[in-house]
């Protein structure tokens, strides 16, 4: 039977203490109120929800999923309850605004929530990642009327968002969309095209779904430069801000997909009668900049789904390793359990740090985030924003690259047992799948981190980020147990700035070459030495008799393990990338290549 899902609390509230460093967010006015168990209590309830209400659901999730019809899409029984207790706990409004019902937390404390739901069931939690999105675009971009009548429904979460960028001949190049939209004469338009790939783009959870479509207006420039951003109601409010007509538009079939079922994967169709009424967002032709703002937020949930699949597959392989007797130890003569074999443990303990590196990365990340919206100081709300937007592309490209890599392993350690769908291992690998693929797939990550973010202020965030590691790391003792951790990463952080001004120094088709393997790279280097950081936490905490001594002891010996097994993979990147293999990537034809 496959295994349930407790969330990891303790790891939680130390990573959100000693990395994203929440006391200090909340010296913030506007974070004032994380202080005083406030934190802990909100994770302690939402595991009560996560665990007890949606994890149940992902394995019939899985294997009935969502039902087209004409008359819409239908979940099974328990996601309507399960969706109503959401709401009913204000989960959505963590942190959202309160001028419109959120309740003004940080982004980082709302991430941690978002993991246990994520592990819980990530195919439901993309309905509140999708609506969350849609939170962030309205109230960066839209008018105040349009906050007023959709930020409150949608941070309570009586209705949900969608994001409609992807058409068929439309994918990373979202420039060649071709959905029209045509001004009428009472301020509105009129929209009419077809859009794929759209995320819980239609469902009977919620009273009404705001689709922000993107959209060509008349005479716009061709590309990108040409796109603009509209707000599409299923039911068109009515004068007093509910419910009103059905607006022009349908879900005309979903995916039958590798995972994450319960998620409704929709083609929709706008305009099939000629009255689609929607509302633009913004400025004309500013689209992609708002869409912008919803996908950066995007990715980094996204990237926190590498998180929580690998959390949610290590606790199901570490189970099925202390129950499962298989073979004898070496040396013995009885068959023992397999967690005792040492190759299982390999396996157990590269579960194990690398989830944790990646949680760091992903709540490092949103804490840059928090100080760039928080921060009074111009000077330091701009290096925040810089170290924001460097960390979003590796959070979300190498945490979920680690998330597929980290479920695959789980089936190893169940054997034939995790390739059988009944122990539920299968289904963690088919649902993350899907996470280096969407919301910009990995590959242009890596395009998007060598391409833009290292050279962004003079390349000023990435110095100023690789400096700040460097003198954490100083930070540890040269002496006694945390020395070696403190000269391994230590020697990861030169070659990574080694790498990088030679990286930065390349032409863009050449660097084009390596992004990849450097993005995973600086990924590798950067767990290494958050984990390090916890690491001399710990031990400080120990020394002085503080905290659980089990876990204090557990973290230093896990970070231990990530900088002696995975760190040394950072060096053997740092190789290929510095001996041109941009050159290597085209010495064979496409003739070669089909031999």
């Amino acid at each position: 039977m496959p295994q349930t899902y407790k969330a990891p609390l303790a790891e939680q509230n130390f990573v959100l203490e000693t990395v994203a460093d929440l006391p200090s967010l909340g010296s913030y006015p506007q974070f004032s109120a994380v202080g005083g168990g406030v934190v802990e209590a909100i994770l302690a309830e939402g595991a009560r929800l996560t665990e007890g209400v949606f994890a149940p659901l992902n394995r019939v999730g899985d294997t009935e999923g969502a039902r087209w019809s004409p008359e819409g899409v239908r979940h099974p029984p328990g996601f309507a309850e399960a969706y109503q207790a959401y709401i009913d706990g204000g989960w959505g409004s963590l942190s959202a605004e309160a001028e419109y019902g959120g309740q003004g937390l940080p982004f980082t404390v709302a991430l941690a929530f978002g993991e246990q739901l994520a592990a819980a069931n990530m195919a439901f939690s993309l309905c509140m990642l999708l609506s969350a999105g849609a939170v962030e675009a309205i109230s960066a971009h839209g008018s105040e009327r349009q906050k007023a009548e959709y930020l409150p429904k949608l941070i309570s979460g009586e209705w949900t968002g969608t994001m409609n960028l992807t058409e068929p001949q439309a994918g990373s190049d979202v420039g060649a969309l071709r959905t029209a939209a045509t001004p009428a004469a009472d301020g509105s338009w009129r929209i009419k095209g077809s859009k794929i790939y759209i995320t819980w783009g239609e469902h009977e959870l919620a009273r009404n779904i705001v689709h922000l479509v993107l959209a060509r207006t008349p005479g716009a420039p061709p590309g990108t430069k040409g796109i603009s951003l509209f707000l599409v109601p299923k039911f068109l409010p009515d004068a007093s801000g509910g419910i009103g007509p059905r607006n022009d538009l349908r879900c005309i079939s979903i995916e039958h997909k590798l995972g994450i079922h319960a998620s409704p994967t929709c083609t929709m169709s706008f305009g099939d009668h000629g009255n689609c009424v929607g509302w633009l967002i913004g400025a004309e032709n500013a689209g992609m900049r708002a869409m912008f703002t919803m996908m950066n937020a995007a990715r980094i949930n996204v990237g926190l789904e590498g998180v929580a699949i690998a959390e949610r597959a290590y606790q199901a392989a570490l189970a099925h390793a202390r129950e499962r007797v298989q073979s004898t130890a070496i040396g013995g003569h009885t068959p023992v359990r397999i967690i005792e074999h040492p190759d299982v443990r390999r396996m157990l303990m590269t579960l194990r740090a690398s989830t944790q590196a990646i949680r760091a990365i992903a709540y490092y990340n949103a804490s840059a985030v928090d100080r760039s919206r928080a921060e009074p100081d111009v000077n330091r709300r701009t290096a925040a924003r810089g170290r924001a937007d460097l960390l979003t592309p590796i959070t979300k490209s190498y945490a979920t690259d680690q998330g597929v890599e980290l479920a695959s392993l789980a089936i190893q350690v169940f054997g034939g047992m995790g390739f059988v769908e009944d122990t539920g291992a299968a289904q963690h690998y088919r649902d993350i799948r899907i996470a280096p693929i969407y919301e910009g797939t990995n590959g242009i990550q890596a395009l998007d981190l060598i391409g833009r973010k290292m050279h962004a202020d003079g390349g000023s965030h990435w110095r100023a980020l690789l400096a700040d590691l460097t003198a954490i790391t100083l930070e540890l003792p040269a002496t006694g147990d945390l020395s070696s951790i403190r000269t391994a990463v230590l020697s990861g952080l030169s070659e990574l700035q080694e790498a990088a001004e030679q990286v930065v120094a390349l032409d863009p088709a050449t660097a084009a070459g390596v992004a990849s393997p450097f993005l995973k790279m600086f990924g590798i280097t950067l767990g290494a030495a958050l984990l390090a950081k916890q690491a001399g936490v710990a031990a400080s905490r120990l020394a002085a008799g503080e905290g659980d001594s089990q876990f204090l002891k557990a973290k230093i010996a896990t970070a231990a393990f990530f900088v002696d097994d995975q760190l040394p993979h950072a060096a053997a990147l740092y190789s290929s990338i510095v001996r041109g293999l941009p050159g290597k990537l085209y010495a064979l034809t496409e003739e070669q290549l089909a031999l």
